[in-house]
């Protein structure tokens, strides 16, 4: 019977769940063994390092994930990086296939005047400080009273909760001692969310709203011109349950005004499209809009009427991006890997045997993290369906990937490392009465993973 050696580099839900659904194929009538690398010295990707500490049915998602890596079919090789730890011709050499699920950790670039002021920031960076993720800055400039949120997706919502959220509420998740002083210092008083269209057309989810709106100690703010609907948004309301119970949530808050004089003010603007950010000594000083209308369909227009809301910071929430690849084909208009399905395509459009991709890299950075499921199944398919295509490895044998990792000095967490970072989390967290707290230095991680 036939082995197929698949690598597949990123461990977090598309890279696990490519792994799981082809171990559970009925397509396959051959054997598999599956090497899981990915960069950072942690399995889960954004799950880990993308969702809100403050998410706990968001980040439960992670137990699923765990155990399809705790069955001990699946190897793990966290801090090793694509491209210098290990090469594509290292990976032609020892293994049949490799399947890219690398996500996106950028943001997509938002081009107005005035975006390159100090004080302008991606929501993604923010993220990742918040998310503790090693290889980011431990501190974050939180000195802004005043700040705007650019987007209507989940992450402008979980970018606004977090900064305008009191910081002892923070407490009760896993963020580390760094991001809880960071939060402490914060002035905020105001956090203003804009979003070009209307209530029937924004991408959070009803969840995310309800959170939102929904903060203590927190007033949450929404205005009665930004409610207005046309015959697209009415049949939005009327074919889809997401949509219709966003709408009446906010209508809601509409109808009943929150005005507790809280000291903090979460602010939902409809209808406003961001056009330039305003400095004054190179600084953000204030975020001009521009009024949009509905056109009758569903879709916004211009109206030409311009507003200035004075702000000393800007986070734009309008997409990730995915990132290049070393030796593999990159669309940078889309931040994909081009492909057909997950078959990566080269630059005349033809496949490239052996190089798969699935999830954001493949897609793009759009939809939840379910739908990467399917991307897989797809993806693994081809996979199968490719076996006379596959590379023919000179060292087919698992020992012969660490034996190359180990001669490079690559010091590799595998899963059993892994549990031991897990376990000294639960304990930081267990000391403070907490579930867990993150570790935060690469060093850290590697010091626990040796015992």
């Amino acid at each position: 019977m036939t082995k197929l050696r698949l690598a597949i580099v990123g461990a977090g839900p598309a890279g696990i769940y490519a792994a799981d659904l082809l171990i559970k194929s009925e397509l396959r009538d051959f054997e598999v063994s599956i090497d899981l690398f990915d960069l950072l010295p942690a399995p889960y990707g954004l799950v880990r390092y993308g969702v809100a500490p403050d998410h706990p049915r968001i980040k439960g998602i992670i137990r699923a994930l765990y155990e399809v890596l705790d069955r001990g079919d699946i190897r793990f090789f966290g801090n090793v990086k694509y491209g210098t730890d290990i090469t594509l011709d290292d990976l032609k050499k020892h293994y049949n296939a490799v399947i890219f699920s690398t996500g996106a950790i950028k943001d997509a670039d938002l081009n107005i005047p005035g975006i390159d002021l100090d004080g302008s920031y991606g929501a993604a960076d923010f993220v990742n400080w918040y998310d503790a993720h090693p290889d980011v800055p431990r501190t974050w400039p939180l000195n802004a009273r005043e700040i705007a949120v650019i987007g209507n997706g989940n992450v402008a919502l979980d970018v606004a909760r977090v900064l305008v959220k009191h910081p002892q509420d923070m407490l009760s998740t896993d963020i580390p001692a760094n991001v809880y002083e960071g939060l402490k210092s914060s002035p905020v008083t105001d956090v203003h969310v804009f979003g070009r269209r209307g209530p029937a057309q924004v991408k959070f989810t009803p969840l995310e709203l309800r959170e939102a709106t929904h903060i203590e100690g927190v007033d949450c703010i929404v205005y009665d011109e930004d409610f207005k609907y046309d015959e697209g948004s009415q049949e939005a309301i009327d074919s889809n349950n997401q949509t219709r119970v966003m709408v009446n949530t906010l209508e809601a808050l509409r109808a009943e005004p929150q005005n507790t004089g809280a000291p903090r003010r979460l602010h939902l603007h409809f209808f406003s499209a961001p056009v330039e950010v305003l400095g004054e000594d190179g600084k953000v000083a204030a975020i001009r809009i521009e009024r949009t209308e509905l056109d009758g369909r569903g879709g916004v227009t211009s109206t030409g009427e311009f507003r200035e809301i004075p702000v000393q910071a800007v986070y734009r929430a309008v997409g990730y991006f995915g990132s290049e690849l070393d030796q593999i084909p990159y669309d940078a208009k889309y931040g994909v890997i081009p492909n057909d399905g997950g078959r990566v395509l080269d630059a005349e459009g033809k496949q490239i045997d052996g190089i798969y991709a699935t999830g954001w890299i493949k897609r793009g950075p759009v939809g939840l993290i379910g739908h990467t499921k399917s991307d897989a199944l797809e993806t693994i398919g081809h996979v199968i369906a490719d076996r006379a295509k596959w590379w023919a490895p000179e060292h087919a044998d698992e020992s012969a990937v660490d034996a190359l990792l180990n001669s490079r000095g690559v010091e590799f967490v595998g899963w059993p490392q892994w549990l031991l970072i897990d376990a000294q989390e639960k304990a930081l967290g267990e000391a403070e009465g907490r579930e867990r707290i993150k570790l935060v230095e690469r060093e850290d991680f590697l010091r626990v993973a040796k015992g």
